[in-house]
């Protein structure tokens, strides 16, 4: 099925029922009046030039009127440009121009930097302000107030148009520039299909929760749960208090938060906690969750708790750590599985490689790879890259990890993440990990900085309350041993993360590096 054909089923399921409320405006919309305003502006696309499989972005703060883009984009046939608002201009403009991006829709507020992007960005022929007319660029409203009444072509077939292009998505860029992978309507229906399976049938009145960014990667998880029906509240952004008010206001039901926005929320559940009882899906997604926090995020927030792995490549669901399993973790059946990110989903096969292409038993420590129709095709015009990352057969994932003999998936690093000390491997996923059990540490990076002797040295930057260096090292060296445990331990009152909100390590070496250049030893 295509992109658009989700949302269309979760509107044949209740064409009355709330699709979307605008936390900040207020505004609501039945799903019978997204589709019909989807329509009108997909139509208003193709009269006014727009080509089936053309590229389009958007950008700006999440409201109803972006998510009513995103879906106009895939109805109109279009391949959809994420466009993360908190990256510098030229890092955007960059991308926009290597996929040759052809439309742009955005929010008013961000006048000043779309004017920079189109003197950056010569494909760019259309741009339209959402919500009003904006220096010679027609509203939304204004667009379709043009547009012809005409129905829109067939753009699928017998088969879903399965090879049809559903997104050019940015990989993260944290070791240069982003290169756009091709997602197309098998590999994407694959990934809504899954989630589907996992979440749906927990509750007959699905509410969920959007949050982060929908012009980046909130927009196409909130498509998996408008399939099911599911009524989308959509806030502006990230505001721990605000979060937790409206999940009582609004019953929600489903939600997804990065580990980083978790350790917010129970932060703020210590000073006033709402009714939070109608939660059934709580999905933590991209990056690993301290083990800690996850087990108290359970006494907080119930036995709705679970853990998703994948990436761009693979998106959203490679491996499941389900609600019931990580209920059970954290009252004591298999513990260890609170560190766990699950087991393969029934639509990809996963496994843990060496070097030389040799799959691994259980137990030894690999690279994760993994094959199947939820793989994403291609990286956009880069036959070498989507060549290195499909070695051996499989598509490498760049993530270290072990199997354990039930299956369950234990992440321990990045592959090139490491810190090598006197010629021992030691991956700092797993100090992080280790450290953060710690009550009083709220977030840890762990990076290697230079030795004279060693080669490299463990280093954490920690953010917490209430312990000193000595604590910390001796913590971790009782959990992991002399090598592995820091040698040394700073305090920052925050970690510094790039614009897709993982931690940037290369800012945090390049203050112990002088040549920034090279930043191992």
């Amino acid at each position: 099925m295509r992109s658009i054909d989700y949302f269309d089923r979760g509107h044949d399921r209740a064409p009355g029922r709330a699709a979307l409320i605008d936390a900040a405006t207020g505004e609501r919309f039945t799903f019978a009046e997204v589709k019909a305003r989807t329509e009108r502006i997909a139509v208003a696309m193709h009269a006014a030039g727009f080509s089936s499989q053309q590229p389009a972005a958007l950008y700006g703060p999440n409201s109803a009127a972006i998510m009513i883009a995103l879906l106009a984009i895939w109805r109109a046939n279009g391949q959809w440009v994420p466009v993360n608002t908190r990256n510098a201009i030229d890092a955007n403009a960059a991308y926009l121009n290597y996929v040759r991006c052809g439309w742009l829709f955005y929010h008013s507020s961000m006048a000043a930097d779309v004017a920079l992007l189109r003197a950056r960005v010569p494909s760019l022929t259309q741009c339209i302000c959402l919500d009003r007319a904006m220096d010679g660029d027609a509203s939304l409203d204004d667009l379709v107030a043009g547009a012809p009444d005409a129905d829109l072509p067939d753009f699928s077939d017998p088969f879903g148009a399965p090879h049809d292009v559903v997104g050019l998505f940015p990989t993260g860029g944290t070791t240069g520039p982003s290169k756009g992978v091709v997602v197309t309507n098998l590999g994407w229906g694959t990934m809504l299909e899954t989630l589907g399976a996992a979440v749906d049938g927990r509750t007959d009145a699905p509410v969920s929760l959007v949050v982060a960014p929908i012009t980046h990667a909130a927009g196409p998880v909130a498509l998996g749960t408008l399939a099911l029906g599911a009524t989308q509240v959509i806030l502006p952004g990230f505001d721990a208090p605000a979060v937790l008010r409206a999940i009582a206001e609004h019953r929600v039901t489903h939600m997804y938060l990065p580990p980083t926005a978790l350790y917010g929320l129970l932060d703020a559940a210590e000073q006033a906690l709402p009714d939070v009882s109608s939660l059934r899906v709580f999905i933590l997604v991209g990056s690993p969750v301290s083990p800690e926090k996850l087990r108290r995020a359970v006494e907080v927030f119930g036995p709705c708790m679970c853990q998703a792995y994948g990436q761009v490549e693979s998106p959203m669901i490679t491996t499941w750590l389900p609600p019931e399993t990580v209920a059970a973790a954290a009252a004591g059946d298999h513990p260890e599985r609170l560190a766990s990110c699950g087991r393969p989903t029934r639509s990809v096969q996963v496994a843990i490689m060496d070097d030389d292409g040799r799959l691994l038993p259980d137990g030894q420590r690999g690279e994760i790879v993994v094959r199947g129709v939820l793989v994403s095709k291609e990286y956009f015009e880069l036959p070498a890259a989507t060549a290195e990352a499909r070695q051996f057969g499989w598509h490498h994932t760049g993530d270290v990890a072990y199997r354990d003999a039930d299956g369950y998936y234990y992440i321990v690093d990045r592959k090139k993440d490491m810190v090598v000390t006197g010629g021992f491997n030691v991956f700092t996923a797993e100090v992080e990990a280790a450290i953060t059990e710690l009550a009083a540490v709220r977030e840890c990076a762990v990076i290697g900085i230079p030795h004279d002797k060693w080669g490299e040295q463990v280093h954490a930057i920690v953010v917490a309350e209430g312990t000193d260096e000595q604590a910390v090292i001796a913590h971790a060296k009782a959990r992991l041993g002399g090598v592995k445990a820091p040698k040394s331990v700073s305090f920052v009152d925050a970690i510094p993360r790039t614009a897709a909100g993982k931690m940037d390590k290369n800012a945090l070496r390049a203050g112990y590096w002088r040549d920034g250049a090279r930043m191992v030893n």
